[in-house]
């Protein structure tokens, strides 16, 4: 999640991060190796092209200004890259596009400029996001697709996850499959010489760990707060054929007094 700013007051447009202990300062950062290469690229080329448009940036303080925040989501297994432009809904001043129509033809050719990339990995989806929300949070009023999804598909452990913009993921694939599969080997462990158990998978956002385990339980139970989130994780059971996976949409201190099935385990995602 970059955003975009000034690295100092009345600078020129910066799209990073913010500087340590400051709301304001934002710090460009198109060498940090943290991140793979294709990040960098559409980080760079998205801040010089907005820079030669004269697009600035939205101000906090005001509640005005157009750009707001770029996202990018890269999956580690398949190379696929979710990238969305956050602006506010706001045209006809300065540094903004004067219209809807050249809204459009902006964000037009904002889009072939990273298609026209050379990246490892490859575009699943390029958004439009608008956010007339007066807080400093990347949310969505209104979501337009300019190419391909609004997803990507990441591997674990043999299984496919669609990811959309807000839905939570490990950032860190490979790291995750050992975690998962420490905790798979485990379960695996216990019902080695019996039945299979029963798993709660609670706080399960989009049941990633709940699929994960299913292959060594008699039957999951995922509960998650967020309904969207519930969806998806449906929506990803069924992309994998398992259908030992319930998840249910609630407050889990709620939830739990409702449900008939007793775990045999608890599965709590720190």
């Amino acid at each position: 999640e970059f955003s975009f700013g000034d690295e100092y007051k009345g600078g020129p447009l910066a799209l990073g991060m913010h500087r340590r202990g400051s709301f304001y300062d934002i710090v460009n950062t198109p060498q940090c190796h943290i991140v793979h290469e294709d990040f960098r690229k559409i980080l760079t080329a998205t801040l010089e092209y907005f820079t030669e448009k004269g697009m600035g940036y939205y101000r906090k303080l005001q509640h005005e200004g157009y750009l707001r925040h770029l996202l990018v989501r890269r999956a580690v297994k398949t190379g696929e890259i979710l990238v969305a432009l956050v602006t506010s809904g706001q045209t006809g001043k300065e540094g903004m596009p004067q219209s809807l129509e050249t809204e459009k033809v902006l964000l037009e050719e904002w889009k072939k400029t990273l298609l026209a990339l050379k990246m490892e990995g490859s575009f699943a989806g390029i958004l439009h996001i608008r956010n007339d929300t007066l807080a400093d949070v990347v949310q969505s009023d209104e979501t337009r697709v300019l190419y391909g999804q609004e997803y990507i598909e990441e591997e674990l452990l043999g299984l496919k996850f669609k990811i959309s913009t807000f839905s939570f993921f490990q950032t860190n694939s490979l790291g995750a499959e050992v975690l998962y599969e420490t905790a798979r080997e485990y379960i695996g462990d216990l019902t080695h010489n019996k039945d299979k158990e029963i798993v709660f998978d609670l706080y399960s956002g989009t049941g990633t760990i709940a699929q994960l385990m299913a292959p060594v339980a008699r039957k999951v139970i995922g509960v998650e707060i967020v309904e969207e989130a519930v969806e998806a994780a449906k929506k990803n059971a069924e992309l994998n054929g398992l259908h030992n996976c319930e998840f249910i949409a609630g407050d889990v201190l709620k939830v739990l007094d409702d449900i008939t099935e007793k775990p045999d385990m608890i599965i709590l995602d720190p």
